[in-house]
């Protein structure tokens, strides 16, 4: 059963901070945070309802419809069904730059295991029809917990900034087509075109309440590849009289490994990883195809395109001293669920970092290495790189949890795990803070 919040809680208004503002430019450090503490009842609720309420990629409309209308009781211009289920709030204060904030509104197809009194029962339909559980399980009820409180605190601090705000929920981040759906739904041309964009996002290996930012290349390209590998079946008792597909693909398998271990500069950091290998179904029959199913991951794009051209090289020519006829040559699909690689120009990161190490208390604000994780976001910044663009980290791992795990007492679990469960209350005011900071020295009053 979907426990919706009650039409009072969604209209409750959190506390002004307009109480807090003195004197001119920003907000004094502490009034910000003090503000985020006083509405942390309200967040959590939002939160808890998000959590237990989770859609899949591309089916968030109630998700977006209950966001909205909070962005609307703000009095941001709210269009809705951008791009599908995405929403487009604008805020004008003003000439001055226009800064796009995001978060994504996307669960994952994953039965939840937490065991939080308020975690989600619901079951939907993939894509492909498949029923499943659904989880926020990769953090984006935070994230969208964390936009609304900063949409109102910049709502709330007008005096203290100029500029436009264009704030987005974005649906299908975790299927890499979210950004791009927006994009071609006239993102950069129906609303005002933004000179620096800025998100967060949870994890899973930081201390909660602590920052990690990347300068340069920050996640990853991330490419889903189908091979499928023709060969000639027959029986078991007679392998002469077959190409055997099975025997193939383990060779094609062990072949890849040497994309990056034997044709990638090792500072040009890669993987190709096979996470499926599928034929068969007797012991005593040689099928006629398998499948492998590939993620591969990188960061530049000349990188990417040769990974995937060496993909197809080895398969064919695997399939080739296998004796294969030109007829029935392995066929590779790269899929269109690409995400591409995000990258925070260094100079534009660093002055965002140096931002938030001189708000936050000293050890807060650390450089993190690159992941190979994917995120969308960078897409923004691809569609025009003029563009400033920054995505940070913001820890959820409790500090208890983090000391354990490095006395090798306990596993951590991992974003898309079921088990995940940040430290809820510290991310959302960590990351509402930290945005609120971010957008008032990008929005700054002369």
């Amino acid at each position: 059963m979907r426990h919706a919040l009650t039409a009072v809680m969604a209209a409750a208004s959190f506390t002004s901070i307009a109480h807090a503002q003195t004197g001119a430019g920003a907000a004094p450090p502490n009034a910000i945070a003090a503000t985020i503490a006083q509405d942390m009842d309200g967040l959590m609720t939002l939160y808890r309802d998000l959590h237990a309420n989770p859609e899949l990629s591309e089916q968030e409309a109630s998700t977006a419809a209950k966001l909205a209308r909070r962005l609307k009781a703000m009095k941001f211009d709210v269009t809705e069904k951008v791009g599908g289920t995405g929403v487009v709030a604008v805020l004008k204060n003003g000439s001055g730059p226009v800064l796009l904030i995001r978060a994504d509104m996307d669960g994952l197809p994953v039965t939840e295991q937490t065991g939080l009194e308020f975690a989600s029962r619901v079951k939907a339909k993939t894509a492909d029809g498949t029923e499943t559980g659904v989880m926020h399980a990769c953090g984006h009820d935070t994230h969208m917990t964390a936009f609304i409180e900063t949409a109102r605190l910049l709502s709330s601090m007008k005096d203290r900034w100029k500029g436009t705000l264009v704030m987005i929920l974005q649906p299908a981040e975790e299927v890499g087509r979210g950004a791009r759906l927006m994009l071609e739904d006239g993102l950069y041309t129906r609303f005002p075109r933004p000179t620096h964009a800025i998100a967060f996002h949870d994890a899973a290996n930081l201390e909660a309440g602590k920052i990690g930012y990347t300068p340069g290349f920050a996640l990853a390209n991330v490419d889903s590849v189908d091979v499928l590998v023709r060969g000639t079946g027959g029986h078991g008792a007679y392998p002469q009289t077959t190409r055997d597909p099975i025997v193939l693909g383990a060779r094609i398998v062990t072949s890849l490994q040497t994309l990056v271990s034997r044709e990638q500069d090792p500072f040009d950091p890669a993987v190709v990883t096979v996470g499926s290998f599928v034929s068969g179904a007797k012991h005593n029959v040689i099928p006629d195809d398998a499948k492998l199913l590939l993620t591969v991951r990188s960061y530049s794009d000349e990188t990417r395109e040769r990974l995937i051209r060496g993909i197809e090289r080895i398969a064919r020519g695997e399939a080739s001293a296998a004796g294969v006829a030109n007829e029935r040559m392995p066929v590779v699909t790269v899929k269109d669920e690409f995400t591409p690689s995000t990258y925070n120009p260094p100079a534009f990161a660093n002055r965002m970092a140096d931002v938030l190490k001189a708000h936050f208390p000293a050890g807060t604000v650390s450089e993190t290495k690159p992941s190979m994780a994917g995120e969308d976001f960078g897409r923004y910044y691809r569609a025009d790189k003029s563009i400033e663009s920054f995505i940070f980290w913001v820890g959820g791992v409790p500090a208890e949890h983090m000391a354990k795990a490095a006395a090798g007492e306990i596993s951590l679990p991992s974003l898309h795990s079921p088990f995940w469960a940040p430290q809820a209350d510290k991310v959302i005011a960590t990351a509402s803070e930290a945005m609120t900071v971010l957008a008032t020295n990008i929005l700054k009053r002369d």
